[in-house]
């Protein structure tokens, strides 16, 4: 049993009513998600609690987001890490699904006596973010994105600019993540809401383009099953092995 496992349960307050209106499925999901999965080829804990705090996001688990915070942020994950995760996600869940988590965040916050707002994390500005978030798509999937942007119909350009100025400008060029946690958290925002596959495939890509290989992939991918269920942890399984596969192809 690790020390991550003690913390988890411990904050999990389902488990606790779940201990007594259902005691032989929470035995047998605890075990699972927190003996079994923890301690298959772990993650480090500050990557594996990311990872799941963006899994939770992207399949709307707001309970178990507001449990699984405090976890995270005693296992290292700082206040701006995880406000970043929350503020990324409207990137591709839309403020809709993403502002019931940004009022827990904060109540959670300052609950625990966290001063807000926290410091500001921007890089950009209003005059610069298209250029410098357009850099950023380049800096990380390679130059055929300026191609792309070039090439793109004049009737929906402007959504390209959108992606570059405000996906990526506004959001990855902020200070608080790196690019590979910001792509590693994408991957998840994207496997967990489901029906994305072809967006998933091409930040699979982005992940491996930026260190976070396959065999790490597929260990974080292994950590949110419990949480996102089979059939979402495979279709990204099945990204992961598409892209690897079509970068060792160029490779050769």
């Amino acid at each position: 049993m690790s020390a991550e496992k003690n913390n988890i349960t411990g904050y999990f307050r389902a488990l606790d009513e779940l201990k007594s209106s259902d005691p032989e499925f929470a035995r047998f999901f605890i075990h699972f998600a927190f003996d079994e999965v923890v301690n298959h080829a772990p993650l480090e804990p500050k990557t594996r609690m990311i990872v799941i705090l963006a899994t939770l996001l992207g399949c709307q688990g707001l309970e178990l987001y507001r449990d699984m915070l405090p976890v995270a942020l005693e296992n290292d994950v700082t206040p701006v890490e995880a406000k970043e995760i929350v503020y990324q996600a409207v990137a591709y869940l839309g403020m809709g699904r993403v502002l019931p988590f940004l009022r827990v965040t904060n109540e959670i916050m300052q609950e625990r006596g966290i001063a807000l707002p926290l410091p500001p994390q921007a890089t950009t500005t209003l005059e610069d973010r298209g250029e410098k978030g357009l850099q950023t798509q380049v800096d990380i999937f390679g130059k055929r994105m300026r191609e792309t942007l070039n090439n793109e119909p004049a009737e929906t350009r402007h959504i390209r600019e959108w992606l570059a100025g405000n996906c990526f400008g506004d959001y990855y060029t902020r200070n608080g993540l790196n690019y590979a946690q910001r792509e590693l958290i994408t991957f998840f925002f994207l496997a967990a809401q489901g029906g994305c596959e072809a967006q998933l495939l091409s930040h699979a890509t982005g992940n491996m383009l930026v260190g976070n290989d396959k065999s790490f992939l597929i260990r974080a991918v292994s950590q949110c099953i419990p949480y996102i269920g089979y059939p979402r942890a495979l279709n990204a399984l099945r990204c992961v092995n598409e892209a690897a596969e079509k970068l060792n192809k160029i490779k050769e």
